[in-house]
């Protein structure tokens, strides 16, 4: 048993000593920051990752518009809570640097620092040989004023009167270039022009015209601005299922569809009785699965004893509540025989109704039957009687 194990430990050395050695690699950047330029108030993000046997250490650094000599380390959570620094450390090192509610001060040279050489940390070494670093400029620019239309809130009715959304641009860093209308993040058509006070009309509005409208104002040389204007209103349900018919064990769907904004809040429930109870999860066969203005209903085998009845979906946002009604309907699994059934049920009765007629015939009626025999009895006797006449005439 030794000697076996003497002879393994023997083969497992050897075998270890024919493996390959790790190399060591240098860190080196597999992707830097990049230098950008941002308004007071807005975010940033930079990233950085880079790679080296063994994974480079990341660490941040900030210094101030020319002052390149006097660079000071960010923290998470540095400028009261507005800096997040967020780093995972695998094959790779990667580093994302924030900064939220951007001021002019935060402008200046961000600095990304990787190494991973085992003495950069010892102070007696130089920082510059054992740190390598990638460099980004962000360039915080006074956010241009705009005054813009406050929210506007729709009539329940389409009857409203025209709308006019207004935005004046009053105070900006250069001349803008232009300025267009975006309606829930998409362009709306033919609204760019040069001037500095835009204007969109809606002259027949409707449900479906209500959202997020955003006035923007384009810059050659910094970022665009923007101001928001919400047009809200009551949640409109366009279209739902008005009823749904299934068999028993079936899997059953049911939907509704609106237009408004803000985006409602959806909930299901079911009539009992004169009243309506909130539908949830908690027999695992109902799922409802909601999408901004969609929600959609699914009740997995349906019961024909407790599942049949009136689903209302409810659409809520801040301005009201609008609801819709489905049936649900739900068959036996006999159903397809009932036809079938009904047939054969008017077969037997009348096949009954035909034997009780039989059995329950008059005498009379049999009588009836036989009358073709007595009439010829009658018919001879006569001809004897005229017979016998006819014999005493002749003498």
């Amino acid at each position: 048993m030794h000697s076996c194990a003497a002879v393994l430990a023997v083969v497992l050395v050897g075998n270890l000593m024919l493996l390959p050695p790790t190399l060591a690699q240098n860190a080196g950047f597999v992707k830097s920051p990049m230098s950008e330029i941002k308004l007071t108030g807005d975010t940033f993000e930079l990233y950085c990752d880079v790679v080296g046997n063994p994974t480079p250490e990341i660490q941040w650094w900030y210094a101030e518009i020319n002052r390149a000599d006097s660079f000071k380390q960010l923290w998470d959570g540095a400028r009261k809570r507005r800096v997040s620094i967020n780093t995972a450390y695998g094959a790779n090192g990667v580093s994302v640097l924030g900064i939220t509610r951007l001021t002019l001060e935060d402008s200046g040279t961000y600095e990304c620092r990787a190494s991973n050489d085992p003495r950069r940390n010892d102070l007696r070494q130089n920082p510059a040989l054992s740190w390598i670093r990638a460099q980004a400029t962000i360039t915080v620019l006074q956010k241009p004023k705009i005054n813009a239309s406050d929210q506007i809130i729709l009539p329940a009715d389409t009857s409203g009167p025209p709308i006019t959304l207004q935005c004046n641009l009053t105070n900006a860093h250069n001349a803008h270039r232009e300025s267009l209308w975006i309606k829930n993040g998409q362009e709306i058509s033919d609204t760019r022009t040069k001037d500095n006070n835009t204007q969109y009309r809606i002259n027949k509005p409707r449900a479906d015209d209500a959202g997020e409208y955003m006035c923007v104002f384009t810059f050659d040389k910094a970022p665009n601005a923007n101001a928001t204007i919400e047009v809200k209103v009551l949640p409109d349900i366009t279209s739902h299922k008005r009823s749904e018919n299934k068999k028993e064990g079936e899997n059953a769907t049911m939907y509704c569809k609106s237009v408004g904004y803000p985006h409602p809040i959806w909930i299901w429930r079911k009539q009992d009785g004169t009243s309506y109870t909130d539908i949830d999860n908690s027999t695992g066969r109902f799922f409802i699965t909601n999408r901004d203005n969609y929600t959609e209903l699914n009740i997995l085998n349906v019961n024909i004893s407790t599942d049949p009845g009136d689903y209302q979906c409810n659409a809520t946002n801040m301005i009201g509540t609008t609801a819709k009604t489905t049936i649900l309907r739900v068959r036996s699994h006999l159903a397809p025989l009932w036809p079938f059934l009904g047939v054969l049920a008017e077969v037997i009765i009348l096949v009954v109704i035909i034997v009780v007629y039989e059995k329950r015939k008059s005498p009379d009626e049999i009588m009836d039957d036989d009358e073709p025999g007595g009439p010829m009895k009658t018919n001879s006797t006569n001809n004897h009687k005229d017979k016998n006449i006819r014999q005493r005439n002749t003498k």
